[in-house]
C-alpha cells in the first residue's frame, strides 16, 4: 500500500474528524495492521458498532494494541473522532512515552459534506452528533501546539487524486 503521508517507522498517526468524515476511507488506504478503531472493538464486544456502552472496553482493547505497536515501532492510525483534546492528550503521552513520532490528519470538511457523507453511510450517526463533533474541530496550530509533529488537512489531500476515495 501507498504511505500517502510518508510516515517515519513507528509514528503514531491520529485521524481528527467528525463521524462521516472520511476517516475510515482514508485509514483504509494503509496496512489493515496500522487501523485501530473504537468502533471495531465497539462491535467485537457488543455486536454493534453504535453501542456506546462498550466504549470503556473498546478503549482498553485500543490502548493495548497502541502500546503493542509502538513498542515495536511500528505505525499506527488511530481510526476515531479523536475531536476531545483529552483523548489527544492520551494519545500524546503514548506517543511521548515510546519516543515516537506523532502527527494528525485533520478532516476540516465543511459541514455539509460531512452530512451528505454521513447520510450516505452503512451506519448512519444522528445529526446533532455530526454537528456537535464538527464544532468540536481542533484547528491545525492547536494540534500543533498540543504535541503533534506535523498536520495533515484532508482538504489538502482531496486534491490528491485518489487520495480519500
Amino acid at each position: 500500500m501507498n504511505d500517502v503521508l510518508n510516515l517515519p517507522a513507528g509514528t503514531l498517526c491520529a485521524l481528527v474528524g467528525p463521524p462521516g468524515s472520511g476517516k475510515s476511507t482514508f485509514a483504509a488506504r494503509f496496512p489493515d495492521s496500522w487501523r485501530v478503531c473504537l468502533d471495531v472493538y465497539r462491535r467485537l464486544a457488543t455486536d454493534s458498532e453504535a453501542d456506546q456502552s462498550a466504549t470503556p472496553v473498546a478503549a482498553e482493547i485500543q490502548n493495548l494494541l497502541l502500546e503493542a505497536r509502538l513498542s515495536r515501532a511500528l505505525n499506527v492510525l488511530v481510526d476515531s473522532t479523536n475531536v476531545y483534546g483529552h483523548v489527544r492528550a492520551g494519545l500524546l503521552a503514548r506517543a511521548r512515552y515510546w519516543q515516537r513520532p506523532a502527527v494528525a490528519v485533520l478532516f476540516d470538511l465543511p459541514l455539509a459534506t460531512v452530512e451528505a457523507q454521513n447520510a450516505g453511510r452503512d451506519r448512519v450517526v444522528p445529526l446533532h452528533i455530526v454537528r456537535e463533533h464538527h464544532q468540536l474541530l481542533p484547528t491545525p496550530d492547536q494540534l500543533r501546539a498540543e504535541g503533534f509533529a506535523s498536520v495533515h488537512l484532508a482538504s489538502d489531500l482531496t486534491a490528491t487524486p485518489g487520495v480519500l476515495r
